[in-house]
C-alpha cells in the first residue's frame, strides 16, 4: 500500500466505503436504447456513462456521512487520503457529531520526560496510560507551553516552538511556533483555529494559528497587556481571564513581576477581555470577581467557569456566556458564585501548587497537582453542571502529576 497520505492509494485491500472514494476511469455504465418501429428499424443507441462515487460528491454530503460513522472507525478512515482526513479533522465534522450527540468527551494527561511525552487518558473513570511520543526537549517545551484540542488533536505551544499529537494515529509533529515569544498566556481553540494573547510585557498582539496552513498572524491588540492569564472559549468568543496586568500600579495592591529579564510594576487584571474572532472585534470587558486572583477557568456547556483565590479560601464562579437576542453580540449573563469545590483543609495557593480546570461534556474536572503536601498531590474533583454538586475522581497516578490537561472531544 502507498503512503496514506497520498491523494490515491492502492484499493484492494479497502473495503466497498472505501474503494467508492476513488474514481475508476475505465468502469462505466453501459445503456442501450432500442426503439422499435412499423416503418423502418431503428439504429442501437448506446450511451456511456461513468460510475458516481464518493470522490465524485461534494463536501457536505460526504461529512454527513462520516459523521455517522462509529467513532472506532474514524481513525482507520483517516487515513485513507489527504481528502477524508481533512473533512475528519475540520471544525465542520466536529460540529456535526455535536448536533447528533455522537461526540465523544475525555481528558488526557501530557507530562515531559527526558525523552518525551508521556500521556494518559481518563477513560470510564480510570486513568489509563496511553502512548510514548518521543520529542526533542520536551521538558522545555511543556515547562511554558498551553494545550488546546481541535478534535482528535492536541496544540502544545511554547514559547519558540509547537507541535501537534493526533490521538487518532498516536503520532507527535512539529509546526510553526508562535510569531511573538510569551509565557503564561492564554490560549483557547475557537473555530478550528488557536488564539493566544497576554503571556509578555513586549507585545499585546493577538495571534490566530491557522493548523490547515500551519501558520500564524497577527490580527488584533488586546485592550491591555497580561501576564498568568487564562485562556477559554464558547460561541465563537476567545476569553483572556485574569492574570497580572503589566505596567499598572494600583494603591495598596500591586506586586512585581520579572518578565522577560525586566521588573515590572504588576496589578491583578481584575477583568475578562472578550475577542469575536469572526468580527475582529473587541466586546465589552467584564470585572472578574474575588480580587483578580484567578487560578483556573474553562468553558462547558454555555458557561465559563472559575477557580479564584482569596488567602486561604478558593470560591468557585459560573459566568452565562450565552449571547442575548435582545442585546446584541455583546449582551451577556453575569457571574454567578457557585458552591465551592470541598477541599479537605485550607489551601494556600503558591508558585508549587496549582490547579486545572478542564471541561468534559457537562462535567468541570478540576485536578490539583504540585503541592508541597505528598497526601495531597494529584487530586481529582469533578463539578456536575446540571445538578451542582462535586464528586470525587479518580486520583492521578504519581508520574502524571505534574502533568498539563486537556479535554479533547473526537
Amino acid at each position: 500500500m502507498r503512503s496514506p497520505h497520498k491523494e490515491t492509494c492502492n484499493s484492494r485491500h479497502f473495503t466497498w466505503l472505501m474503494k467508492s472514494c476513488f474514481p475508476n476511469p475505465h468502469e462505466t455504465t453501459t445503456t442501450t436504447t432500442i426503439k422499435l418501429s412499423s416503418s423502418q428499424p431503428q439504429p442501437h443507441t448506446t450511451s456511456h456513462t461513468q460510475a458516481t462515487t464518493i470522490s465524485s460528491l461534494p463536501d457536505d454530503i460526504v461529512l454527513d456521512f462520516l459523521s455517522r460513522l462509529p467513532p472506532s472507525s474514524l481513525p482507520s478512515l483517516s487515513l485513507v487520503c489527504r481528502r477524508w482526513s481533512r473533512l475528519l479533522h475540520s471544525s465542520d465534522f466536529s460540529d456535526l457529531r455535536r448536533r447528533l450527540h455522537l461526540l465523544h468527551h475525555t481528558v488526557i494527561a501530557l507530562v515531559a520526560t527526558d525523552f518525551g511525552f508521556s500521556t494518559a487518558t481518563l477513560l470510564n473513570g480510570v486513568w489509563s496510560p496511553a502512548v510514548f511520543l518521543p520529542c526533542y526537549d520536551a521538558v522545555s517545551l511543556l515547562s511554558q507551553a498551553r494545550l488546546a484540542s481541535i478534535g482528535p488533536r492536541i496544540f502544545v505551544v511554547g514559547r519558540n516552538a509547537t507541535v501537534v499529537y493526533d490521538t487518532w494515529t498516536g503520532k507527535m509533529t512539529p509546526r510553526a511556533a508562535m510569531i511573538s515569544p510569551r509565557k503564561k498566556f492564554a490560549m483557547a481553540a475557537v473555530s478550528g483555529k488557536i488564539y493566544i494573547a497576554g503571556g509578555g510585557s513586549k507585545t499585546a498582539t493577538v495571534e490566530e494559528y491557522d493548523p490547515v496552513r500551519n501558520s500564524w498572524s497577527v490580527v488584533a491588540h488586546a485592550p491591555r497587556k497580561r501576564y498568568g492569564c487564562i485562556g477559554a472559549s464558547w460561541d465563537g468568543i476567545f476569553y483572556v481571564i485574569g492574570g497580572l496586568r503589566i505596567g499598572a500600579l494600583e494603591q495598596n495592591e500591586f506586586s512585581r513581576a520579572s518578565l522577560g529579564g525586566e521588573t515590572h510594576a504588576a496589578a491583578y487584571a481584575s477583568s475578562m477581555d472578550l475577542f469575536e474572532v469572526e468580527g475582529r472585534t473587541w466586546l465589552k470587558s467584564r470585572a472578574v470577581p474575588g480580587g483578580g486572583c484567578v487560578v483556573a477557568a474553562c468553558a462547558v456547556a454555555g458557561k465559563i467557569y472559575m477557580l479564584t483565590s482569596h488567602t486561604v479560601e478558593l470560591s468557585f464562579w459560573s459566568f452565562d456566556a450565552t449571547r442575548k437576542c435582545n442585546g446584541g453580540g455583546g449582551a451577556f449573563g453575569e457571574w454567578c458564585r457557585i458552591k465551592s469545590p470541598p477541599m479537605r483543609s485550607p489551601i494556600r495557593v503558591h508558585t508549587r501548587m496549582r490547579f486545572s480546570c478542564v471541561g468534559m461534556g457537562g462535567k468541570v474536572m478540576l485536578i490539583q497537582v504540585g503541592g508541597c503536601v505528598k497526601s495531597r498531590d494529584g487530586f481529582v474533583l469533578v463539578y456536575d453542571c446540571v445538578t451542582g454538586e462535586w464528586e470525587r475522581g479518580a486520583d492521578l497516578p504519581e508520574v502524571y502529576r505534574r502533568a498539563a490537561y486537556v479535554g479533547v472531544e473526537c
